[in-house]
C-alpha cells in the first residue's frame, strides 16, 4: 500500500484525495470538482487503477479567463495495493466525489490450477 500512498502524493496539488483502510477493503475519494459520472472513467487494470476525470467549464457570456489555474482534465494511474481485488471495484460519484471501493482478496479467495501432464507415458 505504500506505493499507493506515495503515488496520491504525487497528484496535482488541486487534486485532493483520501484513502481509508478496513479489514475488508479500500476506499478511495477524490475531489473533482465539476466532474460527473459521465465525464469520468475509472479502470482497474493490471494492478493498477486509472482515472480519467474532465470537468465541464462555461463561462457567462461577455466574459473570458484572464487567470485559469482550476485543471480541466486529470490523468491519473495509481498502484493497487497487492490485497486489493480490482476486478470487484465498485465506484461513484457524489457532486464532484469520486469514490472508489476496493475489496480486499479473502484468504480463501483462490483458485486451483489444473496441470496437465504434457507427457502421458
Amino acid at each position: 500500500m505504500t506505493a499507493l500512498r506515495d503515488a496520491l502524493r504525487d497528484l496535482p496539488d488541486a487534486v485532493f484525495a483520501d484513502l481509508l483502510e478496513s479489514d475488508d477493503a479500500y476506499v478511495l475519494v477524490v475531489d473533482l470538482p465539476g466532474a460527473t459520472a459521465e465525464t469520468t472513467d475509472v479502470v482497474a487494470e493490471d494492478g493498477r487503477l486509472s482515472i480519467e476525470a474532465r470537468r465541464e467549464k462555461t463561462t457567462s457570456e461577455g466574459f473570458r479567463y484572464i487567470r485559469e489555474d482550476r485543471p480541466l482534465f486529470l490523468d491519473a494511474e495509481l498502484p493497487l495495493p497487492s490485497d486489493a481485488d480490482g476486478t470487484a471495484a465498485e465506484a461513484e460519484m457524489d457532486r464532484g466525489v469520486l469514490e472508489v471501493t476496493l475489496p480486499k482478496w479473502l484468504d480463501g479467495d483462490s483458485t486451483s490450477i489444473p496441470i496437465d501432464d504434457a507427457d502421458p507415458a
